[in-house]
């Protein structure tokens, strides 16, 4: 009897090229990717002033992403921070930005909800946006200058406290304003303030008392030693739940007394958990997205990024860019009567 020659069959061979398409068309696609990004350059623009938590955030990421993206582009950052807390970037982020996947931005995180609660100046639609990620995921403070008056939530339900602003939906301005509405303190908020760096030198001369926005790490990295030499007194934390190297310092939500208290409270601190936001337009590319969320995640756990943000005082805490939409997506899922609450409280 004849013996049958050993070969591939049929379905064998099919596969084997059917997986030399698939293989080489990701070459290609990558290929192409280097070719659009070589010798481009990419811009992160942030929507504050110089020297604050944003810009920090933004200079030491743009030092190690080009080497994360295909073709190795350079990457710089400029300061936008026209309007309040961001929103003048964020709108031209939506509607004039370039779109191929070369202008990014990071702006106030309390700018997402923006259309939710004041859509009269929002020109975005954030569920749109083509979010790379956030370089942190924090819990915000609100804190008093030494001389005041306020030392305590105790103290802040009796005595004002004046606190400077950033923008109508800006975290430094809804978190005292929600606060001053569901749990009845006494903030007093001076908005207009370009960034956070503005409202601490503000605070430092005595224009205001406090400031109601700043995370932990931030305090460290802008103004180290303050917390050491007392010079500040930090009287509560405004997130989901407590930083881990803080439990000392109370939560806002632990003062609310009804549920409905709570659900207004969570809305308004819920942006903390994409503390450092990035963004490119909607409609960019879907090859080139993937490109930059995954160049944006190697980032961000690359060694020489974390030892220079640790240097800094930076907190490094990794949130993708899909995490990014899932939080967002339950934020606008919010029922109608919280939102309510909370709108009448900012504006």
């Amino acid at each position: 009897m004849a013996q049958r020659n050993p070969g591939i069959g049929g379905s064998t061979l099919f596969l084997c090229v059917v997986f030399a398409a698939l293989v080489s068309a990701r070459l290609a696609a990558a290929q192409s990717l280097a070719d659009f990004y070589r010798g481009r350059t990419v811009t992160i623009s942030v929507g504050s002033s110089a020297g604050g938590g944003y810009d920090l955030h933004a200079r030491v990421l743009a030092k190690y992403l080009g080497r994360h993206l295909p073709g190795a582009p350079a990457v710089v950052v400029k300061n936008a921070p026209g309007g309040a807390g961001g929103l003048t970037l964020v709108n031209s982020l939506s509607t004039t930005s370039a779109r191929d996947g070369t202008e990014l931005a990071t702006f106030d995180r309390g700018i997402a909800l923006q259309p939710l609660l004041d859509a009269s100046q929002a020109r975005f639609d954030p569920l749109r946006f083509s979010w790379i990620g956030s370089t942190d995921n924090d819990a915000s403070t609100c804190l008093s200058w030494h001389t005041a008056a306020v030392k305590t939530m105790d103290d802040l339900m009796r005595e004002e406290l004046i606190v400077g602003g950033t923008g109508s939906t800006a975290i430094a301005n809804t978190f005292p304003r929600v606060l001053n509405a569901v749990l009845g303190t006494k903030f007093r908020v001076i908005p207009g303030y370009p960034g956070a760096n503005d409202a601490l030198l503000a605070m430092e001369r005595g224009e205001t008392q406090g400031f109601c926005s700043l995370g932990f790490a931030t305090l460290d990295a802008i103004r180290p030693g303050w917390v050491r030499d007392h010079k500040v007194n930090i009287f509560v934390q405004l997130a989901l739940q407590k930083s881990r190297e803080h439990p000392e310092v109370p939560l806002g939500l632990d003062f609310a007394k009804t549920q409905a208290d709570r659900q207004a409270i969570a809305l308004i601190v819920s942006p903390n958990l994409f503390a450092r936001p990035f963004a490119a337009p909607p409609g960019v590319p879907s090859d080139r997205l993937a490109a930059l969320r995954s160049a944006f995640d190697e980032t961000v756990t690359d060694a020489d990024y974390v030892a220079e943000a640790h240097a800094k005082a930076l907190h490094i805490d990794l949130v993708t860019g899909r995490e990014l939409e899932d939080v967002l997506r339950r934020i606008y899922a919010t029922p109608k009567e919280i939102v309510t609450r909370v709108q009448e409280a900012v504006n």
